[in-house]
This record gives structure tokens, sequence and C-alpha cells, in this order.
């Protein structure tokens, strides 16, 4: 081995001694799994990396790695990984949540981390339901799913993670599944290369308390008419023969089928790079029966992180010229 270069690390090397404790079929298995694997490749030593997570199922995941982690308060990883990022800027540092986690009591601190840009990598755990609090309705449960909350069928609206994202200026939007290994590992490629703030959500099977949410996305006889895989440049179709696709009436978006006065001219094409993500919110509220959802990377742009634009707000004012400087130094604070 040349010197200053690092042994390759295997799926292996990042596997704690810790017992695995997810229900068994749970879909956190498959998410573990293949975040080993991209994590490996990254060429990053174990001690650089850093996993934050708050409460319930997904939160276990820092036990599971031979990594740093830290596992804070219900809804506080957000704030706990902004802390650890700004003030040891060379770590990778990667948050683990669940759609309880973080749109209940975590929402706001989610927001301010994707509109900051802070150079973190978000994965939320999307189960749609309460799983560690023995299947209560969360934030996300569908209208009319029957949970030990919602005996007869939740009615409340349900929020749109993604959606939330995009409005909170998020530089890295995506979603994929626990079961499409192949497309939840390139998602997490795509995550873990981007710098600034990198939202996953993960649609992710609770065996015990809400199986079968997503049938629809994974069935094989079924999912090419429900879903869409997002390609950016590439127009928007799906179907088994690829004949269906999106395009705009108005400001309403509309399902059509190609032939009769239809053409690949009429299609939207997916443009993850556009500065505004006005077509990447309405592809985020998509929701079945009527419409296919959409799997795949949303947003994927370039902005100064957080850390950046504190450097150079330092910079243009007296010294120090960095938080890690400021935190380290003598001198007294003042606030003004």
């Amino acid at each position: 081995m040349s010197v200053g270069t690092l042994p390759l690390l295997t799926p292996g090397d990042l596997s704690s001694d810790r017992e695995v404790r997810w229900c068994p079929g749970c879909g956190d298995f498959s998410i573990l799994a293949q975040l080993k694997r991209v994590l490996a490749t990254l060429g990053v030593p174990r001690e650089n990396f850093v996993f934050v997570s708050g409460a319930g199922c997904a939160s276990r995941l820092p036990y599971y790695l031979s990594t740093y982690g830290f596992q804070g308060s219900c809804g506080r990883a957000p704030a706990l990984a902004t802390g650890v990022k700004l003030a040891s800027p060379n770590l990778d540092v990667w948050v683990v949540t669940g759609d309880g986690d973080a749109l209940s009591v975590g929402s706001n601190h989610l927001i301010h981390a994707l509109r900051r840009n802070v150079d973190l990598k978000i994965l939320l755990f999307n189960n749609e339901v309460h799983g560690r609090s023995r299947g209560q309705a969360s934030p996300t449960t569908r209208v009319g799913t029957c949970t030990k909350t919602s005996p007869e069928g939740a009615f409340e609206t349900p929020l749109r993670p993604l959606s939330i994202a995009l409005a909170a200026e998020a530089s890295f939007v995506a979603r994929t599944i626990d079961v499409d290994v192949n497309h939840l590992g390139d998602v997490l490629e795509r995550a873990a290369a981007h710098r600034g703030a990198a939202l996953v959500e993960v649609y992710q099977n609770c065996k015990i308390y809400n199986d079968g949410a997503f049938d629809y996305a994974t069935d094989a006889s079924i999912k090419a008419e429900t879903v869409i895989h997002l390609e950016h440049g590439r127009p928007l179709l799906f179907g088994k023969d690829r004949n269906q696709g999106l395009r705009l009436n108005g400001f309403e978006p509309e399902v059509v089928t190609l032939g009769h006065g239809i053409t690949i001219d009429d299609i939207l094409i997916h443009d993850e790079k556009a500065t505004e993500p006005t077509l990447a919110f309405l592809l985020s509220r998509l929701i079945g029966p009527h419409f296919p959802e959409c799997l795949g990377v949303f947003r994927s742009v370039q902005r100064p992180t957080f850390q950046q634009l504190l450097d150079d707000s330092f910079r243009q004012g007296d010294p120090p010229s960095s938080l890690a400087s400021l935190l380290a130094g003598d001198d007294s604070w003042v606030v003004a």
C-alpha cells in the first residue's frame, strides 16, 4: 500500500457487533445493507462517518454501523447533525430519521437544515405509520389507512416529505424504495456525492403495522403502470409499453397515451437541474390512483453550503475566518 492511500472498505467492515433488532421482514434491513455497500465505495475512512438519529425504528440504524454515531431525542437529529458538521466540516455527516420523527416534532429542524443547505445526507424512512409507537397514524399516513389511532381510517391530510423539502429549497431531493436494491443503491450514491443538503425519502414497508402499503410500486405485475422512474433530460413516460406519459393542461398535469394526435413532443421532460423547483414540486405531489408516483432524483442543483456562506461572512468582517477557529479562540463573544 502506497503512502497516503487507504485500504478499501467492505460492507462487513462497516457492520457493528450489535444484534440487528428490527422485526423480521422489515424494509430497514434492505436499506442498511445497501447503505453499507455504498459507504464502502466512497473512499472515506470509517472514523470520518457520523450517523445522527432521533427516535423511532429507523433511528436504531447508527447502532448497527461501525462508525461514529449519536442518537438524540425525538426530531432533533437535523439540529444535532448541523452542530457536528459545522464544528468538524471534514466529517461525512448523515441523518437517519423516520416520517414520525422528522415530520411531527422534528419538522421545523428538518426544514431549516434544508433551507440553510447544511452539507448533510438525510435519509427519511417513510413507512407511513408510527412503528415504534405500536402503529399509530403518522404525519404521512394516507387517508383511509386503518391504524391503532385511526381504526376507521385516517382522515387527516398527509404531509408529503418531498414537497416540503422542495418548498424549503433543498438542493438535492430524491425518492426510492426499500426492495428495489439497485435503484436504492444508485440514489444513495447520488446523495453521497452531492455537496449540500440531500434529502432521500425511502418508501419502507412496515411488516407489522402497515404491511403492503407500497405494493403498487413493488408488484411486478402492476408497477409499470403506477410508477415513473425519473431520468434527467428524458420524457416522463411509463406503462408496460412505455406509451403513457405526463403533459401539462394549463397548470394541471394529466396522463395521456401516445397516438391519436399525442406525440412524444407533448410529454414533459424531466429536468432535475432546473433553477426553479416548480416542475419537481408538481411531480412530488403526484399520487395514485389517478397518477403514477415518481421514483428517482427530483432535484439536484448546486448552491453555496451553509459552511461556505458562514466562512464568507467571516471573511467580509473581522477574523476569525471560520467557525472552527471562532469556537477554538480565546476571544470573548459579544451578543449585540
